[in-house]
């Protein structure tokens, strides 16, 4: 009998959630054919089969949590399939009650025929495992995700409703002392519970974690964006054309933070015990909001990149995190980070450090503004940006800080010095 174990993932990751099964007991499977998907704190991953052979066993249910290392199905070898199949040819006298016992199993498809018709609703693996355990039918379960997925919260909110007239009957017939314990109830209906993503619990973990092993501290500026979005606005219709893909502002936010950094280098570094990791590559994260909460994908060797390359990079790995197609080289190291709450509307925050990492850069949104720009003291009314930069105060000083944060601001007030930069 051959197990099939959880493989090792990366460094970080130690545990997933069983997403579904693509295969079933009996099923023959090639080697190198994926039998499970595994749900991860920070992406899919497919689980193959390093034999060929027929499932004996599943060990895990969709939902369960397993963990690397762990045995999640049991594999026979097809020789051993076929030894079987001869042992009741050996008892002649039960080989002919075999056959009317069989039938008589699989002519009752009900049960199964009910568990198809429930994978017809979309739903996440802990839905689906809450579901089983509270024995509710999802295909009857209300769910508000707007691409019609039910999840856990769903789940609790339609059991919760189904049960709530069950616990007010009681209180009728004995009114003196029911009253009492019919009031949590009416809390419970005015509060939900909701159990916390995997990829929510890492979060959560990661950004507490940051805040209490790196001396966090940020520094702010502003940019006036009127020379970028000249330049945008002029050459944007002849690089799309050219490229395929438009000219935003990541690509020379991206280019000045590596100007910058190559002025500042230990920004671009990392704390391993009591020594400093200086790193000679740029490979830049970019912060990603998706329904499941906030990846960062890695731009590998931005450097090296043009402006469209970058633009293409970024594209590409936006539209994997939304689609949940990250890889885990797509998310694994990272020297710098940037993150653009200006999207959403921010005008002023202050990021978290993406640890072992020591330096984030966040952008806000543009707001037109009356400046003072000349030595006449002439005002005009300009497009403004807020950037903060967070560092670990460890090992990068405020002066160095301050100073990585000016230069950004004027590598992108001056996009020629920007392209000499590149």
């Amino acid at each position: 009998m051959i197990e099939i174990k959880v493989p090792e993932l990366a460094e970080s990751i130690t545990e997933g959630t069983i997403a579904e099964w693509t295969v079933k007991t009996g099923d023959a499977i090639e080697k190198g054919e994926t039998i499970a998907e595994l749900e991860t704190d920070k992406v899919n991953v497919e689980i193959k089969s390093d034999f060929s052979g027929v499932i004996q066993e599943l060990l895990a249910e969709p939902g369960d949590n397993v963990v690397v290392g762990q045995v999640i199905a049991k594999l026979g070898e097809e020789g051993a399939s076929a030894a079987s199949d001869a042992a009741p040819k050996e008892e002649a006298p039960k080989a002919e009650e075999a056959p009317k016992a069989e039938p008589a199993k699989e002519a009752t498809p009900a049960p199964e025929e009910k568990k198809v018709s429930k994978s017809r609703t979309v739903a996440s693996p802990a839905a689906r495992k809450k579901a089983r355990e509270l024995g509710i039918d999802l295909d009857e379960v209300s769910y508000r995700d707007p691409m019609g997925r039910v999840r856990v919260e769903d789940v609790e909110a339609h059991n919760q409703a189904k049960n709530a007239p069950k616990a007010e009957a009681p209180s009728k017939p004995a009114a003196p002392t029911k009253p009492a314990a019919a009031a949590p109830a009416q809390d419970d209906a005015r509060v939900e519970r909701i159990k916390m993503s995997r990829r929510r619990q890492t979060i959560a973990k990661r950004l507490v974690e940051a805040q209490h092993t790196a001396a966090m501290l940020t520094t702010f500026n502003e940019v006036d964006m009127t020379a970028v979005m000249d330049v945008r606005n002029r050459r944007k219709d002849a690089f799309f054309k050219k490229n395929g893909v438009k000219l935003g502002f990541m690509s020379f936010f991206t280019k000045a933070v590596i100007g910058a950094l190559k002025s500042f280098p230990l920004l671009n570094a990392e704390i391993q015990g009591d020594e400093i990791l200086l790193k000679k590559f740029y490979d830049i994260g970019v912060a990603v909001s998706t329904e499941e909460g906030l990846v960062v994908p890695v731009v590998r060797d931005a450097d090296k990149l043009s402006f469209a390359g970058i633009e293409k990079e970024i594209g590409d790995l936006g539209k994997k995190a939304r689609d949940n197609s990250l890889g885990l080289k797509d998310l694994q190291g990272g020297t710098f980070t940037i993150t653009n709450g200006g999207i959403f509307g921010s005008l002023y925050s202050t990021p978290i450090l993406n640890t072992p990492q020591v330096g984030i850069l966040g952008m806000h949104t543009i707001q037109r503004r009356p400046v003072v720009v000349d030595d006449n003291d002439t005002v005009e009314v300009r497009p403004m940006m807020y950037i903060a930069l967070s560092y670990d105060h460890r090992i990068v000083d405020g002066k160095d800080a301050v100073q990585f944060l000016v230069r950004v601001k004027q590598l992108l007030e001056d996009p020629e010095d920007l392209l000499l930069e590149g």
